[in-house]
């Protein structure tokens, strides 16, 4: 299975960050939670939230006012969307899954972006 990230590497303060994760060699209406995680430069990694094969979605406390996590099925992606970003939401963002919201032993490479005007 290969979970691969897209997106802007660069997005400005105040406008909605987008990213897609495309995989391949396994179905994301199967089984499985399917989840972005970020790390911020100097920091721990960050559960963002999930979509579950049934498409359920769950998220992480901190960032849900701010977090939505959608999937396109016919081309096997699952997408995050966090609105208002700031300087603060500059991070490596991966997408993983697993079979639980906090389980993820398989990772994207992950994909830098950085807010900034």
């Amino acid at each position: 299975v290969q979970l691969q990230e897209s997106g802007p590497g660069l997005v400005k303060p105040s406008q909605t960050l987008s990213l897609t994760c495309t995989v391949s060699g396994r179905s994301i209406t199967t089984n499985y939670y399917w989840s972005w995680i970020r790390q911020p430069p100097g920091k721990g990694l960050e559960w963002m939230g999930a979509i579950h094969y049934s498409g359920t979605t769950y998220y992480g406390p901190s960032l849900k006012s701010r977090t939505s996590i959608s999937r396109d099925t016919s081309k096997n992606q699952f997408t995050l969307q966090l609105s208002s970003v700031t300087p603060e939401d500059t991070a490596i963002y991966y997408c993983a899954f697993g079979g639980g919201v906090h389980t993820w032993p398989s990772w994207g490479q992950g994909t830098q972006v950085t807010v900034s005007s």
